[in-house]
């Protein structure tokens, strides 16, 4: 059947490739050749280490690069998936990027074949400057890179000869462009998959044996309010909220695992984790919470965690009097700068931790050690994965986040939430209000609730073990009117503070304001 152009099929797939209607065929063989030197490049990291990644690394680079701002909005609307949308966004860039190689290549020969070498290049950049990184894991973008340079060499070589008159049918070159594109895709999924399977094996994690705490905290009971679809007061290890700059959860061994602990000390030390976890462990239950939490927001959890206080280690180390930070790196080189003094305080729980709710660390949250370090913000206190200790100065050394516009030291802000009901709600006219409340190192001795703008109420409060963590809280409304409402909640701490009311977005230390939501009640 004739085309709309009046050339039939056949003719139109023995039509020359550089005939203006074959673009379409043309940008897939870019994407192909793109996603084969992208695919091909993770296949073999998986072989070097997942240091030579380019996704790890150019995705680190983004968010090394992002603006503040547009962290805080990624993380409140993705939360804990904000990974998963890097590297979605990731793929669709690469395919953006893989249609103008193919376009640059069928406009003129070469230029496409410059752009494909160009992204090799920034991704060669992007893994050689990682924190270890060594040559060997410049072998996986090498090799990729060159893999997709060869076959869009090849191929469009192949379109070039049929302009000449060397037939290649749009067929074939579409069947080539899809192989290539199917190879690159299964190459980087078989890749990373095998990376992380082999991480995994042997799981050295589920034979760890950690002795028993000497010093155990005693939990009350009633820490939990007896009212439904309240958060859990103690948070199960898999909810518990995760915002790092890991886009690769690293699996270190313990039995190569060390700490060094240096700078302004009198003497340096480095242990291993059989040194650390030989040493009395403590036991305390601390709730930890993001600096990226909205108001209200699930970026908070409260976990029993167990290690050995960071004040001995940092004591027998012989720590300079005019030092004042103690400055954390982790495997994957993010750092974060602590005060000394909120370390070296005998009142705040400050510790090297080895477990989580009574287990080994989860990989996810810094198997095998992390700092847990209460009533601060986990940007400036809670390094997972963590390899290195420097006692320094804030005037000499910076954390990761605070050149990127967050305050330095990061305390953490008295905070209430609301649980209990959900935004938009149906309930009865005698209805419960519950949730949390937090203001680590100090304590809450006071939540109030109002509705609808009327009179704050006391709420009745939970037991905890401790000012460390949060504290659960109910109140019970009664003949309520039907129709929508907005509840209200404030905390009041140990020293007779009021959580303000005066709203303020994250950055650059922590978000603030009273946290409301609005229900119905039924007629």
């Amino acid at each position: 059947m004739p085309s709309s152009s009046g050339r039939t099929d056949s003719a139109d797939a023995a039509a020359p490739l550089t005939h203006r209607s074959f673009t379409g065929a043309w940008q897939l063989l870019g994407v192909a050749a793109t996603a084969l030197a992208v695919g091909i490049a993770e296949f073999f990291a998986w072989v070097t280490g997942p240091l030579g990644s380019p996704l790890t690394a150019v995705g680190g680079v983004m968010v090394d690069s992002v603006p503040s701002p547009v962290k805080d909005i990624v993380i409140a609307v993705f939360g804990t998936g904000d990974k998963i949308f890097l590297f979605v966004m990731m793929a669709v860039g690469l395919v953006v990027l893989g249609l103008l190689v193919g376009v640059a290549e069928r406009r003129r020969r070469r230029t496409g074949i410059a752009v494909l070498a160009a992204l090799g290049l920034v991704g060669l950049v992007a893994v050689m400057t990682r924190t270890g990184a060594d040559a060997v894991n410049a072998v996986p973008v090498v090799v990729g890179t060159g893999v997709g340079l060869a076959f869009l060499s090849y191929a469009g070589g192949r379109a070039a000869a049929s302009a000449a008159g060397d037939p290649l049918d749009r067929r074939k070159f579409l069947q080539l462009s899809a192989g290539a594109l199917t190879l690159g895709v299964v190459a980087g999924a078989v890749g990373r998959w095998a990376a992380s399977a082999a991480r995994k094996v042997p799981d050295m994690r589920a034979a760890l044996s950690i002795p028993a705490p000497v010093a155990r905290e005693a939990i009350p009971a009633g820490t939990q309010v007896t009212v439904a679809s309240t958060e859990p007061w103690l948070t199960p290890a898999e909810d518990f909220y995760r915002i790092d700059t890991a886009l690769s959860v690293p699996h270190l061994d313990v039995s190569q695992w060390r700490l060094r602990i240096h700078g302004m000390v009198d003497r340096e030390i480095e242990l291993t984790f059989d040194d650390l976890i030989g040493r009395p462990l403590h036991e305390r239950t601390v709730t930890l919470a993001c600096v990226s939490n909205q108001v209200g927001g699930d970026l908070v959890g409260n976990a029993v965690w167990t290690g050995v206080p960071l004040r001995e280690v940092l004591t027998e180390a012989g720590v300079s009097p005019d030092a004042d930070m103690v400055l954390s790196t982790s495997e994957d080189g993010f750092t974060a700068g602590t005060p000394l003094s909120a370390l070296m305080d005998e009142n705040r729980t400050a510790m090297l931790a080895v477990t989580m709710n009574g287990e080994p660390l989860p990989f996810e949250h810094g198997y095998p050690v992390r700092m847990v370090v209460s009533g601060l913000y986990g940007y400036v206190s809670a390094t997972k994965w963590l390899v290195d200790l420097e006692v320094t100065r804030f005037d000499q050394a910076e954390g990761y986040w605070t050149p990127r516009g967050w305050s330095a030291k990061g305390p953490i802000k008295m905070s209430s939430r609301i649980d209990v009901p959900q935004e938009n709600a149906s309930v009865d006219p005698d209805m419960t209000l519950a949730g949390s409340a937090w203001a680590q190192n100090t304590g809450i001795t006071a939540v109030q609730v109002r509705v609808d703008g009327g009179e704050w109420v006391d709420s009745t409060l939970a037991a905890v073990p401790s000012e460390d963590t949060w504290r659960q809280w109910s109140v019970r409304v009664t003949d309520l009117p039907a129709g929508s409402h907005t509840a209200q909640v404030r905390a009041v701490d140990a020293d007779g503070q009021v959580q303000t009311s005066e709203r303020a977005r994250p950055d650059p230390n922590g978000s603030s304001g009273w946290h409301e939501r609005v229900f119905t009640v039924r007629s």
